[in-house]
């Protein structure tokens, strides 16, 4: 079950990171299509500037879950390198309820607000709705909750390693 688990975690954070990549490269490209409609073609595209931003809103919250998933999120591991091994694992529970129960309320209020934004649609792309631009809060969310759970399950600790 925890081999299982795992593997599905990898496809789900691999999944999520490509996400994230995909959405960085559309907000360059944009940004360098802004750039050349605005200077060069002396007639600029405000759509750019709401599509930007939103790739990045999705980007970020597509890469959180591989952050969650290498334990490089921030942290006091001052206790944890001074702890004895029982109670580093007792310190990783805390830590990962913690988190999820974060999570879990961006998943549960980031579907609400998304909802509540199908009404409304974004400034310069007046056909599309807020609902896909805010939905990037519970999409993440699912997606930092398994690898919140498969950082609980197998530890990388990432950041410890690399601390000076």
């Amino acid at each position: 079950m925890k081999n299982a688990f795992l593997a599905f975690e990898r496809w789900t954070t691999f999944g999520a990171m490509l996400g994230a990549c995909a959405m960085l490269a559309l907000a360059a490209s944009l940004g360098l299509f802004q750039i050349v409609t605005r200077f060069v073609l002396e007639q600029p595209a405000e759509w750019t500037e709401v599509l930007i931003r939103f790739s990045l809103i999705w980007m970020v919250f597509l890469a959180i879950p591989a952050a969650f998933r290498q334990g490089a999120m921030v942290s006091v591991d001052l206790l944890y390198r001074w702890s004895p091994p029982r109670l580093r694992r007792v310190l990783d529970w805390v830590a990962s309820l913690a988190a999820l129960a974060l999570v879990g309320t961006i998943v549960r209020w980031g579907w609400d607000y998304a909802l509540r934004g199908s009404v409304q649609s974004m400034a310069g792309l007046e056909s599309l709705s807020m609902f896909w631009a805010y939905l990037a809060m519970p999409v993440g969310g699912v997606f930092c909750a398994v690898g919140i759970v498969g950082n609980l399950i197998d530890p990388l600790r990432m950041e410890l390693e690399a601390a000076q």
